[in-house]
């Protein structure tokens, strides 16, 4: 179930893990969307919440993404509130569901350690390519260039949210670099209810219903 909320009501519920989707609208944005067949170009995750921000007094909420953004290109920390006021799209919240977040609680360390570690590596533009065309991987020709083997030397949005996830153990047996950012949004590891934050109310089809284990594998 969809509902249309602004961001400053429901950012104390936010938790570590929860999974931000966006649907942005510049040309590699729609392009995305026309491969994928979908409204969501990329996703973030929620790392901390109730952020101190000293200067202000005020709390914020982080989120980690493979990104450009700011001058800035790769894995990187940001604020909710900025991205939220700086996107040019539409913006939902997908909070996980009660045994993704028992999962998620039994292994969130493993998860910090993980995520932390990949901040400031490169942004994969080539994998990233190859998620979205998965229509090709199982031809004889074509199936090479578009199927991706896992390399977690650089890292497009939805491929170091796939593998943070199963790092937490919310997914399993997943190859993170053959998920597309509409994927992580279709694994079955959410709460019934969603949450759109920013745009006219727009759902994501196929929203939670599918199952993420050895998704993405190569028979």
């Amino acid at each position: 179930m969809l509902e249309n909320q602004a961001y400053h009501l429901v950012r104390h519920d936010m938790r570590p893990g929860d999974v931000i989707a966006f649907g942005g609208n510049s040309l590699f944005s729609r392009w995305t969307k026309l491969t994928t067949r979908s409204v969501v170009t990329h996703v973030a995750i929620v790392m901390h919440t109730k952020v101190l921000d000293d200067s202000s007094g005020r709390y914020f909420n982080q989120v980690m993404e493979a990104t450009s953004h700011n001058g800035k290109r790769g894995v990187m920390v940001n604020r909710l509130s900025e991205r939220l006021n700086e996107y040019d799209g539409d913006m939902w919240w997908l909070p996980l569901g009660d045994s993704a977040r028992a999962l998620f609680e039994q292994h969130k360390t493993a998860f910090f350690n993980f995520m932390f570690a990949q901040q400031g590596m490169k942004y994969d533009i080539l994998q990233l390519f190859g998620s979205t065309v998965d229509a090709l991987d199982s031809h004889p020709l074509f199936g090479r260039l578009s199927y991706n083997n896992e390399d977690f030397s650089s890292w497009f949005c939805s491929e170091l949210i796939a593998e943070g996830l199963e790092t937490a153990g919310v997914v399993n047996g997943v190859n993170a670099s053959e998920v597309t950012p509409i994927d992580v949004c279709r694994f079955s590891i959410y709460d019934t209810k969603y949450v759109q934050l920013k745009g006219d109310l727009r759902p994501i089809t196929g929203f939670n219903s599918m199952r993420a284990d050895n998704w993405g594998q190569i028979a």
